[in-house]
């Protein structure tokens, strides 16, 4: 089914229109012949351009579609709007279901969404913008700019157990600094038992932000920085990365330094330069129209929801409203190294210092996908891949991203040149990751890659033995030999460890996954790993322990643990396994006197779809490739006694492997 035309007039900009995909048998050759380097201009993210010539497989760019159809089709009342560019040209741009499900209003591509806390990445910009012009200074402290922040006490922890002491404060090591601020490891926390994480303190910390220095949209920025004043750091700056209101904070440090309030600076200084039309803190009148409905509960008045009118509180942290197309504009000028159509918004260098990790290896993490765990650090705004194996973040190691709580997500990747959108709204942000894992795998599932000279077919083989290649084999989580994507938990392959901090004695469970492996071996919250594979992690950090958790599918583990009332250490023994739901599978069967190939795992892979068998055809002895579509070779591995234990995609410098796991 072809996609709708949509136009789309905007001031100072040419029409936008979205065309219908030409679904075009690609070369690789040529799509990676792209111009990707250089600058892109405004006009190159107006109309969707040929997938082909971007380096796409359009067939496989529908399969995005498709997926998002489903969700609607299943009676979700989120729409979304999903866009892709690459080297600066706009590939795909695609309205699903409802702006407004009640009324069955379509979603349009230039929606406006409540984007919740991709506000961090424009707010950063903007204190960079000031950065700049030497107007502030990175490591001052914030004191110097808001001096009702001078002298903040900090909570102090019981030295036996790391958790905070409500009643009790010490003086803070040194004083937060903007850098802090940006960085997440200032010692502010956010408000709210959501956000307080069991490993790094007292949840009444949290509870207490929120009593005195709630939120109201009807406040000014500078009452709210004002009660924070009064109120204790829950850790010493720069010891701890934990997500926090910091952001607001330095929406207020832009006002103070540049004599502007907030949303006038953001105005004047961002959005008209980069024409981002639709952005700000509110939605005028004449455009409420496009405002997406939240499904559910409605925000309640004066929170960060209630965006219809205009308000004096102007959230850096999570009060921005935008669009796609507009959220395009800002993530080109990052990946231009801070420019746009002749507009310069920062240094280059400076670009590549906020997209750089900036967490030093030993620091405590506080929850919220940064760390060891995630394979992601955090620059100066951003979250940034760090490892090249597992991450939350998509695609090579360096790619940024962020997501919002009202189900926005973004991803740059400066070695493909790839930016990804996804904005749809939800009320309940812990359902936001079953989208997030599909907008994170399908682009880069439709993105080619260089054919490798294929062997002449002998029309030969061991066709009479197609049976021994029968068999499930798992190729972990990458959809895409350019996305990396084994376990978000730990490594290349799950262990169903949750959530787990560093201790001085090892790493404490906080919570195992249900009926993971770790779960179904007696693993319980509260236990303490003392030593994997029979070594001691005492005193390694949270990255140093994670190395020795990981490792191969169906590799068996040997944790030594330590249970509360119980005098006697544990040793639980168990086996690793493919990451549930995540992970890429194939089921590989012979149909009349044919190998037949099907995606069965969570997605699928080339030219192997979920859902339909696709026949494979003999090359050379233990090689087949599929006759039609992207050509995708497959060729079986043997053991040392001539055994076939995996199979190999498309051999080559882009090939994907996996493991018979039976």
């Amino acid at each position: 089914m072809q996609s709708p035309r949509f136009t789309l007039s905007k001031p100072a900009l040419s029409t936008f229109i979205v065309s219908p995909m030409t679904i075009i048998q690609a070369s690789c050759v040529a799509a990676l012949a792209l111009g990707l380097a250089g600058i892109a201009l405004a006009d190159d993210l107006q109309t969707v351009g040929d997938p082909d010539s971007l380096g796409f497989s359009a067939r496989r760019l529908e399969r995005m579609t498709s997926w998002f159809e489903a969700q609607s089709a299943k009676g979700d009342p989120s729409g979304f709007v999903v866009a892709i560019a690459r080297g600066g040209k706009l590939a795909y741009l695609q309205p699903i279901g409802f702006e407004d499900h009640d009324r069955q209003i379509p979603m349009r591509p230039d929606s406006i969404f409540r984007i919740g806390s991709m506000s961090k990445q424009i707010t950063s910009v903007a204190t960079m913008m000031l950065v700049d012009e030497g107007k502030l200074e990175l490591d001052a402290p914030v004191a110097q700019y808001l001096p009702e922040l001078k002298d903040m006490q900090v909570v102090k922890t019981d030295p036996a157990t790391g958790d905070a002491i409500l009643l009790e404060l010490e003086a803070a090591k040194r004083a937060m600094t903007i850098r802090d601020l940006l960085r997440n490891t200032s010692g502010l926390v956010y408000a709210g038992p959501d956000y307080a994480d069991p490993g790094y303190g007292n949840a009444a910390i949290h509870a207490l932000y929120g009593v005195k220095a709630p939120f109201r949209r009807d406040k000014p920025l500078a009452d709210f920085v004002a009660s924070l004043g009064a109120l204790p750091l829950l850790h010493q700056p720069g010891e701890v990365w934990e997500y926090s209101i910091g952001y607001d904070v330095l929406g207020r440090v832009i006002e103070v330094v540049s004599g502007q309030t907030f949303d006038r600076f953001l105005q004047s200084r961002l959005f008209a330069p980069l024409h981002m039309v639709d952005s700000g803190f509110s939605v005028p009148a004449d455009k409420l129209a496009r405002l997406v409905a939240v499904p559910g509960t409605q925000p309640a008045p004066l929170s960060d929801g209630d965006v219809a009118k205009p308000q004096t509180f102007f959230s850096g942290g999570g009060g921005i409203v935008s669009t796609v197309p507009d959220f395009l504009r800002f993530c080109q000028m990052l990946l231009n190294g801070g420019e746009l159509d002749g507009v310069r918004i920062l240094k280059p260098e400076t670009v590549r210092l906020m997209t750089t990790n900036s967490l030093p290896p030993d620091i405590h993490i506080a929850g919220h996908e940064a760390g060891p765990a995630f394979g992601t650090g955090w620059g100066l705004g951003f979250a940034i891949r760090t490892n090249p194996d597992f991450s939350l973040i998509p695609g090579a190691v360096g790619s940024f991203n962020w997501q919002g709580s009202w189900g926005t997500f973004f991803s740059v990747d400066p070695v493909q040149k790839l930016i990804l959108v996804m904005m749809m709204q939800r009320s309940q942000y812990s359902e936001n990751g079953f989208y997030f894992n599909a907008i994170r795998r399908l682009p880069y599932a439709a993105l080619k890659v260089p054919e490798a000279i294929e062997p002449v077919a002998s029309g030969q083989g061991n066709a009479g033995a197609l049976t021994e290649y029968v068999g499930r084999y798992d190729f972990g989580g990458s959809a895409s030999s350019l996305d990396r994507q084994t376990s978000v938990a730990d490594g290349n392959s799950w262990t169903g460890l949750e959530s787990v901090v560093a201790e001085t004695d090892g790493l404490r469970v906080l919570k195992p996954a249900e009926g993971g492996p770790a779960a179904r071996a007696g693993i319980m919250a509260g236990d303490l790993i003392t030593a994997i594979g029979g070594e001691s992690i005492k005193g390694l950090t949270l990255e140093a322990a994670f190395r020795r958790i990981s490792g191969s599918v169906n590799a068996t583990i040997k944790l030594k643990i330590i249970r509360q009332k119980q005098s006697d250490p544990l040793v639980v023994t168990f086996a690793r396994e493919a990451v549930p739901s995540h992970s890429v599978q194939l089921q590989i069967r012979v149909a009349d006197g044919k190998l037949v190939v099907e995606a069965t795992g969570g997605w699928s892979i080339l030219d192997f779809d979920k859902g339909r068998p696709t026949q494979v055809a003999v090359l050379s002895r233990d090689e087949f490739h599929v006759e039609s579509g992207d050509h995708t070779r497959i060729a079986f591995i043997r053991d040392a006694a001539g055994k076939v234990n995996g199979a190999v995609l498309n051999p080559g410098p882009w090939e994907q492997r996996g493991a018979l796991a039976q």
